[in-house]
């Protein structure tokens, strides 16, 4: 993830009339670096499932449309092939308003990016 979801920026937009969601939504950006977090947070529990010797090799970029607007998302890849994403499968092109209100509401909870990665399991527990 290169850029960080910049909080007061954010507010700045909301402020001037920008909308909140939508194709240039301001939480667009912010759904992003969430989702890709809880990503990441499922390739780790894969590979720390895998006995083979496993490991990671690169990401897969595609563009990803949701409620809070289109993004390019990065998915993590495994050297072996065997991952296979829950949370934003393979080939899917939309993440469901119900993904992206259990990844905004575990942020507004107050859990940090990396809360999130690690608990990837809270997403599909609330499902």
């Amino acid at each position: 993830m290169n850029e960080k979801f910049d909080f007061e920026a954010a507010l700045k937009a909301i402020q001037s009339g920008q909308a909140i969601t939508g194709k240039d939504g301001v939480l667009a950006p912010l759904v992003k670096q969430l989702t890709e977090a809880a990503l990441e947070g499922e390739l780790d529990s894969h590979l720390a499932e895998d006995v083979a010797g496993n490991r990671r090799n690169g990401k897969t970029k595609k563009t990803v449309k949701s409620t809070s607007g289109a993004f390019e998302l990065e998915t993590p890849r495994d050297r072996a092939g065997t991952f296979e994403p829950q949370l934003v499968k393979k080939h899917q092109r939309t993440v469901s308003d119900e993904i992206e209100t259990k990844i905004l509401s575990m942020y507004g909870l107050g859990m940090s990016y990396s809360d999130i990665e690690l608990r990837s399991d809270l997403v599909y527990e609330l499902n």
